[in-house]
């Protein structure tokens, strides 16, 4: 759906949302105060996602959960644009941020990382959902500060900064989307990774020839006792992070 990625409402109604510039505040409003907050409307809503994932997030399910009416609830929040806007402004204000103030860039960024990792870990619908506009409230732009000065002291140009920061980001939603992903295929099947190979071993035995795929079966058999399964989220994020680390130590390198 077209309104379900970020930015994707009017920007005028969405930044005012998110500044809090609403109609409540502005002069000259008559009628009885409103009786509900955007805050406990983008509660329910992130609840609703981590529960039952973005899709259940619909204005009149919201609503329902407030005990409101689906038009009243458009008066808090012009739609479901804004309220996804909203949701993902809100989880990037209540983060998490371990970042040592004093370490060095390399124990900043990891813990930048984390702090991302961590996030999607809480709030799984936030690595699906599109962010190449992300929406510009206090909460990203909080965000974003915190992010930034990781890599203070680097010398890297603003430029590179930026891009730095976006690569680090890719990296820890990519993973996120990946873990989500086994644990979809392990609730799918009711069964762990390690319960699912050895489910299907004689089978695998009969067509996974080693003689044709040596290398692969020399590497795969190496890897899955070492993972318990194909793949291993935990293994993946350390060993990818690292090598993240390392590229952008080149990249300051050649700065200095």
């Amino acid at each position: 759906m077209a309104t379900d990625r970020s930015s994707a409402g009017d920007p005028a109604r969405t930044l005012a949302l998110l500044w809090g510039l609403t109609a409540e505040e502005k002069p000259g409003r008559r009628g009885p105060k409103q009786a509900r907050s955007t805050g406990e409307i983008a509660a329910v809503a992130i609840a609703l996602a981590d529960a039952e994932g973005v899709d259940a997030v619909t204005m009149r399910r919201v609503a329902q959960e407030l005990g409101l009416s689906p038009m009243a609830l458009y008066t808090y929040v012009p739609g479901k644009a804004e309220l996804l806007d909203l949701m993902l402004d809100t989880v990037y204000a209540t983060m998490p941020r371990c970042a040592p103030a004093g370490e060095g860039w390399r124990a900043r960024v990891s813990a930048v990382a984390d702090d991302n990792r961590a996030l999607h870990r809480a709030h799984p619908w936030v690595a699906t959902v599109p962010t190449s506009r992300p929406p510009l409230g206090p909460g990203l732009m909080a965000k974003y500060e915190y992010e930034l000065r990781a890599f203070e002291g680097t010398g890297l140009p603003d430029v590179e900064l930026d891009a730095a920061l976006t690569h680090v980001l890719g990296f820890v939603q990519t993973c996120a989307r990946m873990a989500a992903d086994e644990r979809a295929a392990a609730q799918d099947s009711a069964l762990t990774d390690e319960q699912w190979w050895a489910a299907n071993a004689e089978l695998l035995a009969r067509v996974f020839d080693p003689a044709r795929y040596p290398v692969a079966a020399r590497v795969g058999a190496a890897a899955g006792e070492a993972y318990g399964g194909a793949y291993s989220p935990d293994h993946a994020y350390a060993f990818g992070l690292a090598r993240v680390l390392d590229g952008l130590a080149a990249l300051i390198a050649e700065e200095a």
